[in-house]
């Protein structure tokens, strides 16, 4: 195979893998950070003090509606969330050092709604 030919099937396949990814994008498909549920309390309270020194937590304190279940787990992937949907979305802001996962289920339950930012 000669190099235009491999040039000029990557081409091909850069254009094709940009139209898929722009559809892909277009259908703005809802989407939440939440918890990994296997991480330790310790790295879930960090992320819950790192993610309420930049927004507003108000929802986990107690009398919050997120507030019960008054756990590690629930309140990390509410503060998680809240952060992730403040900051625009981006997988890089539900990293949280490995312990954040984005899902497409919404996670809300009860009277607590996880916030949802198009």
């Amino acid at each position: 195979m000669s190099k235009a030919h491999i040039n000029l099937c990557f081409i091909i396949f850069l254009y094709l893998s940009s139209e898929i990814f722009i559809s892909a994008n277009s259908q703005e498909q809802e989407d939440w950070c939440i918890a990994n549920s296997i991480m330790d309390n310790d790295r879930l309270l960090n992320n819950i003090n790192y993610a309420c020194s930049k927004i507003d937590c108000g929802i986990i304190l107690k009398g919050g509606s997120c507030y019960d279940p008054n756990t590690p787990l629930n309140h990390a992937s509410v503060a998680m969330n809240l952060y992730y949907q403040a900051q625009g979305r981006h997988k890089r802001d539900c990293y949280f050092e490995g312990s954040g996962l984005i899902t497409i289920t919404d996670p809300s339950y009860g009277s607590c709604k996880f916030q949802y930012r198009k």
